[in-house]
């Protein structure tokens, strides 16, 4: 008896179980994420087969990431129109498309195309469950629910290098496809069950100015920011691209402050608990991302590693992470954010210091541990902080505040890779000349990495100025 009394209610006013409902979207987000960094290690055999060059492949990526980009600020518009219920099913309809188009491709058209329906998807997929998390738990349980949010958002990107470098070694590529289909499958068949209509829909009016806004400016934001991840921030097209999304996005922010029902609400900034905990996420979001990526090309082109050796040097700081995040969310719970927020970010830049000396000899198992400690640093630190920031607002705004936050961190996710790729090219490009190809390669990954280290500490110093407070509804 006592266990139905802290069930859950829908809006028809019937309990149902948390545990099957909270399976059902943390399952789909996960298969939705890991597209995110599933194709990084399998993008040589792909270039091979397909005949194309790495700025096309790199396409593969990068529009997944554009238009999941494009999609999150939208969900917080759909979700006040549509059930939830029905968004799943729309979210992970297109995302199982997606998935049967890249299985079945022979072109690299066919496949890019299938990767932007998955994209769409995945972009309101990723917003719909955090949002539903928060709804469908109490206040006082949110770091418990985001600590389950974390292990997905987090542990999905960090273990695809791993599993593609596995089935990429001994496999076709075609097989990362094949084997999400049945996953998703029995993900959608499990939802028609267990998922719940959980959100009263107030039907606002759809802006279609603002959509456009919204999209034309995110797209031309994280189109800039991929291209100059890609060949360099010299480019004009980069610069170009960056400064017309930029005004763009202020001018969209400008309009949504003037409408009476705005597509996205930009009232939760109000609150300096959100706002703080949003940068703060996003800054070591960019810096995971970025990680991820450099560190491959270490392990590779300095250490003649294979693409599954590179995934198991991460697969034991992603486990790290994915055990880190629950018992973080447990410890939000009961002593609240400024102490685990400044103990989580004190780790991170211990642990992140030493990589700006990694050298042609650095031991393998000293490499491991120390992103071990990264990820255990960055496991008690975001979905804590990005719950903190969540529980500041009102429950009407929760999903506005979800679709920003994610908004933020993707775009600040391309721009971790683009900074520190970036970093690294302009050092090679300045030594090649003076030192040895790898020389120069190892140096441009060492100043890649300090350039990580210098955002880890700002955030480190952000952090100071959070509350301490642990439930908070801020109305300032």
């Amino acid at each position: 008896m006592k266990e139905n009394q802290v069930q859950p209610i829908d809006i028809y006013g019937n309990q149902f179980k948390r545990s099957r409902f909270v399976l059902v979207l943390l399952a789909a987000t996960f298969l939705t994420i890991i597209n995110q960094t599933l194709l990084v290690t399998a993008l040589p055999k792909i270039m091979g087969d397909l005949g194309i060059n790495a700025i096309d492949a790199q396409w593969l990526i990068t529009s997944f990431m554009l238009i999941s980009g494009i999609m999150i600020p939208t969900s917080a518009f759909l979700l006040n129109t549509i059930t939830n219920r029905t968004l799943y099913f729309i979210a992970m309809g297109s995302f199982a498309i997606g998935t049967v188009i890249c299985a079945l491709s022979t072109t690299f058209t066919v496949l890019l195309f299938g990767r932007i329906i998955q994209a769409i998807g995945s972009g309101l997929m990723i917003p719909l469950m955090q949002t539903l998390m928060f709804m469908v738990y109490p206040a006082e349980r949110r770091g418990e629910a985001m600590g389950l949010v974390g292990i997905v958002i987090a542990f999905s990107p960090a273990i695809a290098p791993t599993v593609s470098g596995w089935i990429v070694d001994y496999y076709d590529w075609h097989y990362l496809f094949y084997i999400l289909l049945p996953l998703v499958g029995v993900n959608i068949l499990l939802a028609i069950f267990y998922m719940k209509n959980i959100i009263q829909l107030t039907k606002p009016r759809l802006d279609v100015f603002s959509l456009l806004l919204s999209s034309v400016g995110l797209g031309s934001l994280l189109y800039g920011i991929s291209v100059a991840g890609n060949v360099g921030w010299q480019n004009k097209t980069s610069w170009i691209a960056c400064l017309i999304g930029i005004a763009v996005i202020l001018f969209f922010s400008l309009r949504q402050l003037k409408l009476a029902q705005p597509f996205l609400e930009l009232q939760v900034f109000k609150s300096r608990t959100f706002t703080l905990s949003t940068i703060i996420v996003a800054i070591i979001f960019m810096t995971m991302i970025g990680s991820e990526i450099l560190l491959p090309i270490y392990t590779q082109s300095i250490k003649g590693f294979s693409a599954l050796q590179s995934g198991l040097i991460l697969l034991p700081g992603a486990l790290v992470l994915g055990v880190i995040s629950p018992v973080a969310g447990k410890l939000f719970d009961k002593y609240g954010i400024k102490k685990i927020a400044i103990i989580g970010m004190f780790i991170l830049t211990i642990a992140s210091f030493p990589f700006l000396f990694l050298t042609n000899d650095t031991a393998t198992w000293w490499i491991v541990c120390l992103y071990s400690l990264r990820m255990l640093g960055m496991g008690l630190v975001m979905m804590p902080l990005a719950t903190a920031g969540i529980n500041a607002l009102p429950n009407e705004l929760i999903s506005h505040g979800s679709a920003i936050n994610n908004t933020v961190r993707q775009v600040f996710a391309s721009l971790g890779s683009a900074i520190m790729v970036g970093v690294m090219s302009a050092t090679v490009a300045r030594y090649s000349n003076d030192d040895e190809g790898v020389s120069a390669l190892l140096k441009g990954i060492n100043n890649g990495f300090m350039s990580a280290f210098f955002l880890i500490v700002a955030a480190f110093l952000l952090c100071l100025f959070i509350k301490s407070a642990i439930h908070i509804k801020e109305t300032e």
